[in-house]
């Protein structure tokens, strides 16, 4: 059992968190408010799925309901059906998977997230889905925590630091508990995996709290303040150190400077780092994360229409990534070392705002003349890489929200990844295809470089239209330090769910990034 105590430190959440357990019992004789078992879809309609280790007479009881109700066992389908016969569950949810052929790990995580959503209030729920094999049941307890997650609206009407000290201290242990059934045992590598469950979901929590919370209550130095908290009830050993607006200017961090002097909340960024413990630390390699983190963007002077601000707040879930995945590759011991860079600034309209046309120099001498101020996020990014290679990591990898050329090109679940690295490139997309956070390898074409030349400065941060995605990437890649593999992760699309929730993705903020990352520590080597 992963104890209630340690994942309310690391949900870090004002509302209680789930609990994962582990069992190899028969379902059927599981006490519990809610079991939840799968249907596949044929061309009679519904049937229960292998796996749910129920007794003749409920199976014969639910196959008779699913046909009375015509379910299909379409995924996203779910009937809840009380005093099954033979059954000591409250309630049975059955929860469709479509086709038996299809069982992915995917499917079972989107089926997981749906079912325990139906039951959220519940404060015990089994869950006795397909899982043949270990990534099939590490995506079941991931997909049943995802699907527990709310934001809590309450906290929204307490002040910032009031906030910060509510999440300084573990949660509630009144959270649901989810015991997840198992047919593979309960190992050490199966109590591993519901661990990292935990821990990802944990922190995949914290990502979407910080993208769902108003702006005016997560400024840049708001959003500090609540890392700072995160990392005093954490678990795991990891060091922060701040620049304020006045060590940013001194430091000559131009980019992020001219996209925060508009605004009365002035800019930061936030290094937090943790380090492999014992011998290991000596031998470890490491792996440098930037997230963009702007907490709200009005456009600047280049001012946005006021429709296109409404979903603005999530313009920080780079950094919110970011901050959640250093914290759970601390809780997690991951083998190499991480530092994470968060970049926040608020980019707003005043009589100090930046000015299209404007000139000025980045963190490693570069010149740039600012074409659109609605493209800030290139800008704080570009700091931030350069900060990142005067470590010299091994690789970095920078997370953002950075252009709706994104969308159009992939869509609303699909990010887009760009580098100066086949290979590790490609490495990036694997950690989120095995994670269920799916992205695409992207080119930086050469020829698009020309776009970004400017007559009064080393280059503009800016090209047309066409391929907007790519030349964001171009942009970006001018501030890599030389010789270090390079991936750009665009999460324009995925990162804020505008429709109703699906799967185990909520509505709103929807964490994605950190099991990547996290994915991609795991098995990184120097």
């Amino acid at each position: 059992m992963i104890s209630p105590a340690r994942i309310g430190r690391r949900r870090h959440s004002v509302t209680a968190a789930p609990t994962l357990n582990i069992t190899t019992r028969d379902a059927g004789g599981l006490k519990v408010d809610a079991l939840v078992v799968g249907s596949v879809s044929s061309d009679s309609g519904a049937t229960l799925a292998s796996g749910h280790g129920l007794p003749a007479p409920a199976a014969k009881h639910l196959a008779s309901v699913l046909a009375d109700l015509e379910a299909k066992g379409k995924p996203g389908e779910t009937v809840r059906v009380v005093a099954v016969p033979g059954v000591s569950a409250t309630a049975v949810v059955i929860t469709g998977l479509g086709a038996a052929a299809d069982l992915t790990p995917d499917v079972l995580r989107a089926a997981a997230g749906s079912a325990l959503r139906s039951v959220a209030t519940k404060a015990s729920v089994a869950v006795a889905l397909p899982a043949t094999d270990e990534a099939a049941l590490a995506a079941v307890a991931d997909g049943a925590y995802a699907g527990c997650y709310s934001f809590d609206a309450a906290s929204t009407k307490v002040s910032v630091g009031a906030q910060a000290k509510a999440r300084k201290a573990p949660a509630a242990s009144g959270g649901p508990k989810i015991t997840v059934v198992s047919s593979l045992g309960q190992g050490k590598s199966v109590k591993a995996l519901l661990e990292r469950a935990a821990v990802i979901g944990a922190a995949r929590d914290l990502a979407r709290d910080l993208v769902n919370t108003p702006p005016n209550l997560l400024t840049p130095q708001a959003f500090v303040d609540r890392v700072k908290a995160v990392v005093a009830a954490s678990s795991g050993k990891v060091s922060i150190s701040v620049l304020d607006e006045k060590a940013l200017a001194k430091g000559g961090f131009g980019g992020i400077v001219g996209v925060g002097q508009g605004s009365v909340n002035p800019p930061r960024i936030v290094t937090m780092t943790y380090s492999p413990s014992g011998s290991r630390g000596s031998k470890a390699g490491s792996v440098a994360l930037v997230g963009k983190g702007i907490t709200f963007d009005s456009g600047g002077l280049c001012i946005k229409p006021a429709g296109s601000m409404l979903t603005m707040k999530s313009d920080m879930a780079g950094a919110a990534a970011v901050a959640a995945t250093v914290v759970a590759a601390a809780e997690l011991g991951g083998p190499v070392a991480v530092t994470g860079y968060l970049c926040l600034a608020e980019n707003m309209p005043s009589g100090t705002a930046q000015r299209p046309g404007d000139v000025v120099t980045m963190r490693n001498g570069t010149t740039v003349e600012i074409i659109d101020t609605d493209a800030e996020g290139r800008m704080v990014l570009g700091d931030g890489i350069c900060l990142a290679s005067e470590s010299e990591p091994d690789v970095i990898v920078d997370i953002a929200t950075l252009t709706g050329a994104q969308m159009v090109a992939l869509g609303a679940r699909v990010a887009g990844v760009m580098g100066n690295d086949d290979a590790f490139r490609s490495r990036v997309v694997d950690a989120g295809g095995a994670e269920g956070e799916d992205s695409w390898a992207m080119p930086l074409p050469r020829e698009l470089r020309a776009g970004l030349d400017s007559v009064v400065a080393d280059l503009q941060h800016k090209a047309d239209r066409w391929g907007g995605m790519l030349t964001a990437g171009l942009f970006l890649q001018e501030f890599v330090g030389e010789g270090i593999p390079w991936a750009h992760v665009d999460i324009a699309g995925p990162s804020f769910n505008e429709k109703g929730a699906d799967g185990a993705i909520p509505k709103g903020g929807t964490g994605y990034g950190v099991a990547t990352l996290v994915n991609l520590i795991e098995n990184h080597t120097a």
